[in-house]
């Protein structure tokens, strides 16, 4: 249970404020722990760390054969050879590659026919000699090649936009392969590609798919000398925007241009890949193939290599793939970083995303994971692919994020990196998906289990929290939840990480505001009623949304079934609780020591606050207090629970019980059953648990309001226990005590107990020590000493010759403004001392110092001071 520092600390508002993102000041701090009614704060449910990283943990709904394995064998042979389209199943026919012979020039069909290619232009030699010189002399020195990085919209290029066309005497050379013009242009389906380089590895071959050539630009396909070119031109369909001239210019700066590119890549690939692949597949020492991986990426990086566009990618791919099967754990993560930066895609990309995730299993690898950076490169693969496409590979994806989101030191590098947009981005997709086919998409639930669970972990961040609020992420997930509510493991992870963000009070208006939370809320408490872990959390939530916030309040009372929903729980869980003792045994003697709540009762701490919240709110606590079925309830709690079976059940219960005890309306069952209730409080005021005396003292001092409650507070000595509190040193059982004490002085047949039993001298005595810091209190002393003292006739007589002395003393210094507010308070504070010493304290305290003055027998001559 919180302290009594704590306590008063809480902000408690018995009406409605706009929720607003503002500090309390220090005078709202004190006033608050003084409110008539008051809202009830709970700890959050307990979440038990998973000693096993698996997808599913054991506390999953889902059945083993349900959902996708945690355990499972991966081998080079797993990958697939190919990472093209897949295969359409049916056998294609080989194409004929017939030449096709130049027609003539005055045939009518081909207005721009091809003419035998003219001798090269000597200038042109001269330049590609040079650039070649340059490209194999840096090679050769070891320094890098210029940087041909691409803007991004060149990655989506085609696979036509990278083949080679060459021209001459109407044969076309498409990525090594010679074919006649009519072959060129028309719908190539596929052809066997040997790609053969040398460095130690001999003849590498390889089968590429090409499927969809374009037919080549008639500018590219015309031949002749540049004078018949000039004289065809305008007979082109083609040249309506540039000259036939110009066209063809433009058209061989490109092809020199791709040409100067095609000898860059060989002299690199041969110069700088070959060997980091030869050095892979012969070394044996662990340490030197990894080191061999960082440099094939570095490598792959400065040639621009990476991605699914180079040729050669095949190649690369199939020597990674061979590594896997020697099992290092680090060689598997540096492998992994580059095949997912050479954009495999399907089985591929799946099997990627296993390595990955079986390496993440063991928490000792957390390390190596964090060293390597392949954090990014899985946010990047969950940024960009088709989640569609790679539902399960996101899945075990995910799943290597919420292992290393458990670990705290990955937390800022993942929240920096995305990672919160990237999940609410992908629960967004999950949302529309769902709402598109009516329907939940195969997989979907397995993911989000581990996309929430994630989150759950990245909550604990302030940063995280913030950047949820920003994207409107409350909305998103209780989209989720509601599309998933046959889906437990979704809907507890979820309502884990509102219990998290409802925990701060930004996260828990903007969840508030979501109106249709409240619905939601509600029918997974009719559906999951039994289901403790789910619905303990769901009752956490409301409690954080009703506490602070009326309209919350108002707006889950106006939901259908709302408190018979509550009530209902609160009726399943209490027979729980019944049972589980039962089977403990009656008779038993229990153990003095504090034992945590068990599952039942936790759910009933976190419902009794939820009723306590809603009773502030003057439109609801009226009908509670005239509902039998909700005081029935928390009396029968009372019954059988003492504060040393459960203290915060039984104090939880009480404040209840004392909000509902405010409102004296006709029908209020509080008031019919109010000496029962008294006699059920004085079990907790004989207890020795200061917060449960307080709580009972609280409501003692609703309930004595009532002729009959005073007279059994008279009966049953209760007013002996509240003088002796009044010395507690305590000033919120002081202040409760004291109201009590009040009370009974209305009564004049009952002044006299406050004189027998020392009730005056420990008022005094309260007075002197808690004045010049609680006004308020120091106010209700004088309110209870007024009462008493209606019909003095002497002041010593009355108060005693020690106490009226004192008195004498104490209230005209207290009345000295600057005695009394020269503290050392903040400005804020001062403010509020001074409004409750001139509004409270001042006006009572002078009538009852002129009082005491006119009738002590020492100052009976002196003038009276006026008020």
């Amino acid at each position: 249970m919180l302290s009594p520092k704590d306590k008063k600390l809480e902000k408690l508002e018995p009406f409605y404020r706009p929720s607003v993102s503002k500090q309390k000041t220090s005078a709202e701090i004190i006033s608050e722990a003084r409110n008539a009614l008051r809202t009830v704060r709970a700890q959050r449910p307990f979440t038990p760390w998973e000693d096993q990283r698996k997808l599913f943990g054991p506390a999953s709904s889902r059945t083993p054969e349900g959902r996708p394995p945690s355990c499972f064998s991966l081998h080079a042979s797993s990958f697939e050879s190919s990472d093209s389209r897949p295969f359409s199943g049916a056998r294609l026919s080989p194409l004929e590659l017939k030449p096709k012979a130049p027609t003539s020039p005055a045939t009518e069909e081909d207005p721009c026919p091809s003419f035998p290619k003219p001798p090269v232009d000597p200038a042109k030699i001269r330049r590609i000699s040079r650039a070649r010189a340059r490209l194999f002399r840096a090679a050769s020195q070891g320094t890098l090649l210029p940087d041909r990085a691409h803007p991004p919209a060149e990655t989506k290029k085609t696979v036509e936009s990278k083949e080679t066309v060459l021209m001459g005497n109407s044969v076309v050379k498409r990525n090594g392969i010679y074919l006649t013009e009519s072959n060129a242009t028309g719908h190539l389906k596929s052809h066997p590609l040997q790609l053969t380089y040398d460095g130690g590895f001999g003849e590498i071959k390889e089968q590429e798919m090409f499927i969809g050539a374009t037919p080549l630009p008639s500018p590219l396909r015309s031949g002749g000398d540049q004078g018949k070119r000039r004289g065809r031109a305008s007979s082109c369909p083609d040249s309506s925007d540039l000259s036939g001239l110009e066209t063809k210019a433009v058209s061989k700066a490109n092809l020199q241009e791709k040409d100067t590119e095609i000898e860059g890549d060989e002299v690199f690939w041969n110069t700088r890949i070959v060997p980091i692949l030869h050095e892979l597949e012969n070394e044996e020492n662990i340490e030197t193939v990894c080191a061999a991986c960082t440099e094939l990426h570095h490598a792959l990086e400065e040639g621009n290599m990476l991605g699914n566009k180079f040729k050669r990618r095949s190649i690369l791919l199939k020597t990674l793939y061979k590594l896997v099967d020697v099992g290092s754990d680090l060689l598997s993560l540096k492998l992994a970083k580059i095949i997912l930066a050479l954009k495999v895609s399907r089985k591929n990309l799946l099997n990627v995303c296993k390595l990955i995730f079986k390496i993440s299993r063991s928490e000792k690898n957390d390390s190596l994971i964090q060293n390597d950076n392949i954090l990014e490169s899985l946010l990047e693969m969950l940024g960009k692919e088709d989640l569609q496409t790679n539902t399960e590979a996101f899945l075990y994806c995910m799943g290597t994020l919420k292992f290393i989101s458990g670990n705290p030191g990955f937390l800022n590098e993942m929240i920096s990196k995305g990672a919160v947009e990237i999940l609410i981005n992908l629960i967004k997709q999950i949302n529309e998906n769902t709402k598109k086919y009516g329907t939940c998409l195969p997989n979907s639930g397995h993911l989000l289990v581990q996309m929430t669970a994630t989150l759950r972990n990245l909550v604990d961040s302030p940063l995280a929290r913030s950047k949820l609020l920003s994207i409107s992420a409350l909305p998103q997930l209780c989209t989720a939840m509601g599309q998933h509510t046959g889906d437990k493991d979704v809907c507890t992870n979820i309502a884990r990480i509102f219990s998290k963000l409802t925990s701060y009070h930004d996260c828990c208006v903007a969840l508030a505001n979501y109106s249709r939370c409240y619905a939601l809320f509600l029918t997974l408490i009719n559906k999951y009623q039994k289901k403790q872990d789910l619905v303990v959390r769901i009752v956490f939530i409301l409690g954080n949304l009703t506490a602070k916030n009326n309209q919350a309040r108002e707006q889950f009372s106006k939901e259908k079934g709302g408190i018979p929903t509550l009530l209902s729980l609160f009726h399943t869980f209490y027979q729980l609780d019944l049972q589980s003792k039962k089977w403990v045994g009656d008779g038993e003697e229990q153990l003095k020591v504090q034992r945590p709540p068990t599952q039942a009762e936790d759910v009933l701490i976190k419902l009794t606050r939820v009723l306590a919240n809603l009773a502030i709110h003057p439109g609801i606590g009226p009908a509670m207090a005239a509902n039998p079925h909700v005081v029935g309830l928390l009396l029968a709690m009372l019954e059988y629970k003492s504060v040393d079976d459960c203290e915060e059940l039984v104090i939880n219960t009480t404040a209840t019980i004392n909000n509902l005890s405010y409102y004296r309306v006709k029908d209020s069952v509080i008031q019919d059953k109010k000496l029962y209730i008294a006699e059920l409080l004085v079990k907790l005021l004989v207890s020795k648990n200061m917060d449960g005396i307080l709580e009972a003292v609280r409501v003692f001092g609703n309930l004595s309001q009532d002729h009959d409650i005073c007279d059994f507070i008279v009966q049953e000595n209760v007013h002996k226990f509240l003088i002796a509190l009044l010395g507690a040193k305590h000033q919120e059982i002081c202040f409760s005590a004291c109201g009590v004490l009040l009370n009974l002085t209305v009564d004049q047949d009952k002044r006299i107990i406050l004189k027998e039993g020392g009730g005056i001298k420990k008022l005094v005595e309260c007075l002197r020590d808690v004045g010049p810091t609680d006004w308020q209190l120091a106010c209700l002393v004088c309110k209870t000493l007024w009462n008493f003292s209606e019909n003095i006739t002497n002041a010593s007589s009355c108060f005693g010759d020690e106490e009226t002395n004192t008195l004498l003393v104490l209230l005209p210094s207290f009345l000295d403004e600057e005695l009394a507010l020269g503290g050392s308070f903040d400005q804020d504070l001062k403010n509020y001392h001074r409004l409750h010493w001139e509004t409270e304290f001042q006006p009572v305290a002078q009538q009852l110092l002129n009082r005491i003055q006119s009738h002590h027998s020492f100052l009976e001559a002196l003038p009276i001071p006026s008020s």
